[in-house]
C-alpha cells in the first residue's frame, strides 16, 4: 500500500539531486548550449513570499523542459546581495552588513536572536534545478574583484564617434602625442579644449591626466545629483518614487557633487539600434527608447547682450526660431549665477533653494505648476538682434540638452503657459493659426509667418533653411541629441563595491588587477562621518601603499608612497551588470570567465524577471557588455537574447473595520472604546462603501445599542460624538478561507488589540472584507511557501503559481484555490497507484488507441504551451488529461512513462518518485521529451448520427474509408433501422461520406 506522502518524497528528491549534482552543466559538451537566468535576488531578511518564485518557477519549467530535449542547460542562482536595506539595519541594529546577509541566505540566528530560515533553504525546497555549484553573490570580495576589474576598463577606454567604438586609453594617448587632438572626434567632456601633438607633449603629466579624464568612459566630474539627507546618499532616478527615496519614502533634493560618473550617453545610438536585435517585450523597449529619447533638430547659440557668455540651446524646431521671445535656463545651471543682476539675487536664490527640494521626476511629471523668475539679462536674438528676455524656470532640466531652452510660446504648450503666467510676449509665426487659446504644435500643416526669409515654407523645409543659416553665421548646427545622461557611478554607502582608486595630487590612480580585490575595511558606525564623508571615511586602515602594494593605515599617507583611497562605494546595479558571465566560469581567478567558457555560452538565451529594471539594471547591463565586446573581452553585444518580464502575483489583503468615535468631549473620548470592530457582513448591511458612516441611522443604533449594552455611555450622550468606521489591515494568517477571523490571536497579535472589541454576526463570527493589493509585510498579506510546501507541498505550490493565469500578468494569491491543484496530484498518484491495496498498477500492454490518442494530445498541447510559455493553460491539460485516462482505466506503461516526462518540468518531485517505482535506476531530468505522433490523432471511424426523415433516432460507428454503398448498405441492414421502418420501403436514403445519413419515407 503506498499513499501520496509529498513532504517525504519531495525531501527525498531534493536531497538526491543535491547529493549527485544532477543539474550541474558542463562547460565541455557535444549538446547545443541553453543559458537560462533569473534576476538574482536581494536577501532580505523577510524571506520570500509566494509572489517572489513565480519567475524561477516558470523558469526552471523551461530549463528542465529544455534538458528532456536534449540541450546542455546553464540555469545558475546568486544573490545581489550588496545594496542600502542591509546597510539600514547595520544602523539600527549594530550588526556587520556581512552578517546579517549571510544569515538571510544561509539561515540561522541573527545578534538579535530572530531565526531567519535563509532564502536557500526556501529555494531548495520548492525544488529548482539550479547549478549551485556556480552560485555566486555580489558582496564576495571573489566576486566583486571582478566588478572593480571592469570599472577599470572603462576607466582606461575611450570612445571613438569615427568607429563608433571603445579603444584602449593608450591608443588616444599615442594620437595626442603625434598629432594633438584636433582630428579626434570623440565622445568628451564639452569644454574639452583643442590641443595640438607639440602642446600635449610639452603637458605637465597632471595636465595629461586632467585632459584624458574628459575622455574617459568612467571620470570625475561635478555634478547635479539626488541627494537624501536622512539616508546620506546619492540616489539614481530609478531610486526615487514620487519625489521621495524609494528606500523609506525621505525627500530627496538636487546638489551639486564630484562624483564618478559613466559615460553611457556614447552608447545612446548603438543602445537604440541594439533593441531591434533582441527580443524583449514591445512596452520593455519602449520605455528604454523613450528613456534614451533620441531627437533630431539644431544647437543654436544666443550671445548674452554686454557679456562674453554665450547660451547654447538644442532644439527640434530650428523652423520656429523666429517665435523665440523669451529664453529658460534650469535653475541648476552654471550661467545662471553669473547672468542674474544685483536686482533679481534674492528672488533668483529663493527659487534655486525652493528648486532643489525637487526631484527631477517631480519636475517633469507637474505640468500644472507654473514658476520661473527673471535674471535681470537678455540674450540677442541670432537673425533679427533683438533682446530676449532669460528667465530661469524649473520645467527645464539641467542635464537634458544643455539646461537651456529657447522658449517659442506660439508653438509649445509649457512655454505658452509661462509666457501667459508671468505676461511675456507671444509673437505668432504660423500662417492661419489662432493662438488665442493654445500653442499650435501641428508640424504637418505648419506654414511659417512672420519669419523673415522663412515665411510661406513647411516644418521640413523652414527647419533645412533655418540649419543652413545658423551654420552659415556660425550661430549653430544640426544635431541630433539624446535624453539620456552619463550614469552618476558613487554612492555614499558602506555595503557596496569599493572602487580600487587612490588619489595622487587629487587625480585618481587605478590599483593593478594582480592586487585585487580591494576589500571593504572594518568600521565600528556604518553612517557618513561628522564632516560629510562617506561612511568609509571612519576607516582607520584606508590608504594605499604603492611600494608594498597593499591598504595600511591612513596615519601612514605621505602622498609619496601612500596614498588615500576613495571613500564612496558603487551603486546597486555595479554588481548585476556582468554576473552573467561570471556564472559560466565562476571559479575562475584569472578572468571573469575563461574565452572557452564565453565563446561556448555567449548569453543569455532566456532571461526573467521584473520590468521595473527597465531603465536601471537591463539598460546599465547592455551599456557595459557593448563596452566589453568593443575591448574584446566578450564575445557577445548583447547580454541577453530573450526577456519576459513575470506579473506580480497579487496579496488578498483582509480588513477589520473599526469604529471610531469622535468627540470634542474629554471625559467623554476617555469612556468610548478605542479598539472597536465590527463585523464586515454587520457593516454591509447598513452602509455603502463610504466611510463616513455617520449618518445612517440604523446603523448608528447599532452601535449605541452596543455601547448602552456594556455599559460606556447611556443615549443621553449620542449626540456628543460621530460615528466614523477606518477599515484596518489584519494578519491573513489570522483569517480562515471563510473570511473568519480567530479573535482571541488578533487580540495576541498586537499589543495595541489585546482589549479589542467586536461587534459580531449573530452566531459569534467575525468577518472580514478582503481586498486585492501588492503583496507586502506591510500589508500583512504576504503568504510564505514555506507553509505552502509544508502543507500541500512543492509540486502543488509549482503548478498552482502556474494555474494562477499568464505568466505575464499580475494575478491575485488565493489560498482557497491550492486545493484543486493539490487533488489533482493526488489524483495523479492514484492514477499510477490503483492496484490491490492502493499498489502500483502498471502493465506492460498496448495502450488502447483512446489513450494513446489522450497521450498525444497532451504532447502536442503540453509542448506548443511550454514554447509559449503559457504554463497556466498545461496545467488545465493535465489535468484534463488524468481525468480521461482515470475514466478508461488506462495503466499501459506505453502512455504513463511518457505522460510522466511531460509533467516533470512542473512537478519534479512527484513525477522522478513515480518514475523510480516504474523501476529506472536514473532521474527523469535528462530522459527524451516525448515525440509527438500525429496518426494517434487522425479518426479511422466516424460515429454517424441516423436520421428518419430528418429527426435523428440514432448513431452507428463506420469506418472512414467506407464507400457510399458500402455506407448505406450497413445502415439499412442495421436492426434499429428496420425497426424504425416497421416494413417500409424508403424514398431515398441521402447519405454524406463523413458526416450524416438520413433516410426519406
Amino acid at each position: 500500500m503506498s499513499k501520496y506522502h509529498f513532504n517525504d518524497l519531495e525531501a527525498k528528491w531534493q536531497q538526491y539531486w543535491a547529493e549527485n549534482q544532477t543539474f550541474k552543466a558542463e562547460n565541455n559538451s557535444d549538446k547545443p548550449k541553453y543559458y537560462v537566468l533569473d534576476m538574482f535576488p536581494y536577501p532580505s531578511g523577510a524571506g520570500l513570499h509566494v509572489g517572489h518564485p513565480l519567475g524561477y518557477i516558470a523558469s526552471d519549467i523551461y530549463s528542465r523542459y529544455k534538458r528532456h530535449q536534449g540541450f546542455n542547460v546553464l540555469h545558475p542562482m546568486g544573490y545581489d546581495s550588496f545594496g542600502l536595506p542591509a546597510e539600514q539595519y547595520a544602523i539600527q541594529t549594530g550588526q556587520h552588513p556581512a552578517q546579517t546577509t549571510k544569515a538571510n541566505i544561509e539561515g540561522g540566528i541573527d545578534n538579535l536572536g530572530n531565526k531567519i530560515e535563509g532564502y536557500r533553504k526556501q529555494l531548495d525546497q520548492i525544488g529548482f534545478s539550479f547549478d549551485w555549484s556556480r552560485e555566486v553573490r555580489t558582496s564576495d570580495p571573489n566576486y566583486y574583484k571582478w566588478t572593480q576589474w571592469i570599472f577599470i576598463q572603462l576607466f582606461e577606454s575611450w570612445y571613438c564617434k569615427t568607429h563608433e567604438k571603445a579603444f584602449p586609453i593608450s591608443e588616444l594617448v599615442k594620437v595626442f602625442s603625434e598629432e594633438g587632438n584636433e582630428g579626434i572626434v570623440a565622445s568628451c567632456d564639452l569644454d574639452t579644449a583643442t590641443f595640438s601633438a607639440k602642446q600635449w607633449n610639452s603637458f605637465s603629466e597632471e595636465k595629461k591626466e586632467k585632459t584624458l579624464l574628459k575622455y574617459r568612459l568612467t571620470y570625475l566630474a561635478e555634478t547635479e545629483v539626488n541627494w537624501c539627507p536622512q539616508l546620506k546618499t546619492v540616489l539614481a532616478n530609478d531610486e526615487i518614487v514620487n519625489g521621495v527615496s524609494e528606500r523609506g519614502g525621505f525627500p530627496v533634493i538636487r546638489k551639486k557633487m564630484t562624483q564618478w560618473s559613466m559615460r553611457i550617453t556614447a552608447y545612446a545610438q548603438r543602445l537604440l539600434d541594439g533593441l531591434d536585435k533582441i527580443d524583449w517585450p514591445q512596452p520593455l523597449k519602449d520605455t528604454q527608447t523613450n528613456w534614451i529619447g533620441r531627437s533630431k533638430g539644431a544647437s543654436v547659440t544666443f550671445k548674452v547682450k554686454d557679456r562674453d557668455e554665450v547660451i547654447d540651446v538644442f532644439t527640434t524646431r530650428p523652423d520656429t526660431i523666429f517665435g523665440v521671445s523669451f529664453m529658460t535656463l534650469a535653475p541648476e545651471h552654471d550661467l545662471v549665477d553669473g547672468l542674474t543682476t544685483i536686482e533679481q539675487r534674492i528672488d533668483v536664490g529663493k527659487y534655486i533653494d525652493a528648486t532643489s527640494k525637487r526631484s527631477e521626476r517631480e519636475r517633469m511629471a507637474d505640468v500644472k505648476t507654473i514658476s520661473g523668475v527673471f535674471t535681470g539679462s537678455y540674450a540677442v536674438h541670432p537673425f533679427s538682434g533683438e533682446e530676449i528676455p532669460i528667465w530661469i524656470g524649473d520645467y527645464v532640466l539641467a542635464g537634458y540638452g544643455t539646461g537651456a531652452v529657447m522658449s517659442v510660446p506660439c508653438g509649445d504648450q509649457r512655454d505658452y503657459d509661462f509666457a501667459k503666467h508671468f505676461g511675456l510676449s507671444i509673437p505668432n509665426i504660423f500662417e492661419g493659426v489662432d493662438i488665442s487659446e493654445e500653442a499650435y504644435s501641428d508640424k504637418d500643416n505648419t506654414v511659417i509667418a512672420n519669419s523673415d526669409f522663412l515665411n510661406g515654407l513647411s516644418y521640413s523645409e523652414a527647419t533645412t533653411k533655418a540649419i543652413e543659416a545658423l551654420e552659415a553665421k556660425n550661430a549653430g548646427e544640426g544635431k541630433i541629441n539624446y535624453r539620456l545622461r552619463d550614469a552618476v557611478f558613487s554612492r555614499q554607502r558602506y555595503w557596496g563595491e569599493p572602487f580600487p582608486v587612490y588619489y595622487k595630487n587629487g587625480l585618481p590612480q587605478m590599483i593593478d588587477l594582480e592586487h585585487l580585490p580591494l576589500s571593504l575595511p572594518e568600521i565600528e558606525k556604518y553612517l557618513p562621518t561628522d564632516t560629510g564623508e562617506p561612511p568609509l571615511g571612519r576607516a582607520d586602515v584606508w590608504a594605499w601603499d604603492i611600494s608594498q602594494a597593499a591598504v595600511v593605515s591612513n596615519q601612514l599617507i605621505d602622498h609619496k608612497t601612500v596614498f588615500p583611497l576613495e571613500l564612496n562605494t558603487m551603486p546597486g546595479w555595479a554588481g548585476s551588470s556582468c554576473y552573467m558571465f561570471r556564472y559560466m566560469d565562476a571559479h575562475n581567478h584569472k578572468a571573469l570567465a575563461s574565452e572557452e567558457a564565453m565563446n561556448y555560452w555567449e548569453n543569455v538565451d532566456l532571461y526573467l524577471g521584473g520590468s521595473e529594471h527597465a531603465t536601471g539594471h537591463l539598460l546599465y547591463s547592455r551599456f557595459w557588455v557593448k563596452v566589453l565586446n568593443d575591448l574584446g573581452h566578450v564575445p557577445v553585444e548583447e547580454p541577453f537574447k530573450k526577456l519576459i518580464n513575470q506579473g506580480m502575483i497579487l496579496g488578498e489583503s483582509a480588513f477589520v473595520n473599526r469604529v471610531n468615535f469622535i468627540t470634542d468631549h474629554k471625559e467623554l473620548g476617555q469612556l468610548l472604546p478605542r479598539n472597536l470592530f465590527i463585523s464586515n457582513s454587520q457593516k454591509i448591511s447598513f452602509l455603502d462603501t463610504s466611510y463616513e458612516l455617520g449618518n445612517d441611522e440604523g446603523f448608528k443604533r447599532l452601535i449605541h445599542a452596543y455601547l448602552e449594552e456594556k455599559g460606556w455611555v447611556n443615549s443621553s450622550e449620542f449626540e456628543k460624538f460621530k460615528i466614523q468606521i477606518v477599515p484596518l489591515h489584519a494578519d491573513v494568517s489570522l483569517v480562515n478561507l471563510q473570511n473568519e477571523l480567530d479573535l482571541d490571536a488578533f487580540r495576541s497579535w498586537r499589543e495595541e488589540f489585546k482589549d479589542a472589541d467586536f461587534i459580531t454576526e449573530t452566531d459569534g463570527i467575525f468577518k472580514v472584507s478582503r481586498e486585492v493589493e501588492k503583496m507586502s509585510k506591510s500589508k500583512y498579506n504576504v503568504v510564505n511557501p514555506d507553509d505552502i510546501c509544508k502543507q500541500y507541498g512543492a509540486d502543488t505550490l509549482r503548478m498552482y503559481e502556474m494555474f494562477l493565469g499568464p505568466l505575464e500578468q499580475a494575478k491575485p494569491w488565493s489560498t482557497a484555490g491550492i486545493t484543486g491543484v493539490h487533488s489533482f496530484l493526488k489524483k495523479l498518484w492514484k492514477l499510477y497507484y490503483n492496484g490491490a491495496d492502493e499498489s502500483l498498477n502498471i502493465s506492460e500492454e498496448k495502450a488502447s488507441k483512446e489513450s494513446l490518442k489522450i497521450l498525444h494530445k497532451t504532447i502536442k498541447k503540453v509542448q506548443e504551451d511550454i514554447e509559449n510559455f503559457s504554463f497556466n493553460t498545461s496545467v488545465s491539460t493535465f489535468m484534463i488529461a488524468v481525468n480521461e485516462l482515470s475514466s478508461q482505466k488506462c495503466n499501459s506503461k506505453e502512455v504513463l512513462e511518457p505522460l510522466l516526462v511531460l509533467i516533470s518540468p512542473y512537478a519534479p518531485h512527484i513525477a522522478e518518485e513515480l518514475w523510480s517505482k516504474m523501476g529506472h535506476e536514473k532521474s527523469i531530468s535528462a530522459v527524451a521529451f516525448p515525440k509527438f505522433d500525429a496518426s494517434h490523432l487522425v479518426e479511422s471511424s466516424k460515429e454517424y448520427p441516423i436520421s428518419f426523415n430528418g429527426k435523428m433516432r440514432f448513431t452507428l460507428e463506420l469506418a472512414l474509408d467506407l464507400s457510399k454503398d458500402d455506407i448505406e448498405a450497413a445502415v439499412m441492414a442495421h436492426e434499429k433501422t428496420q425497426q424504425y421502418l416497421e416494413g417500409r420501403t424508403p424514398k431515398k436514403v441521402i447519405v454524406v461520406p463523413g458526416k450524416i445519413v438520413n433516410i426519406v419515407g
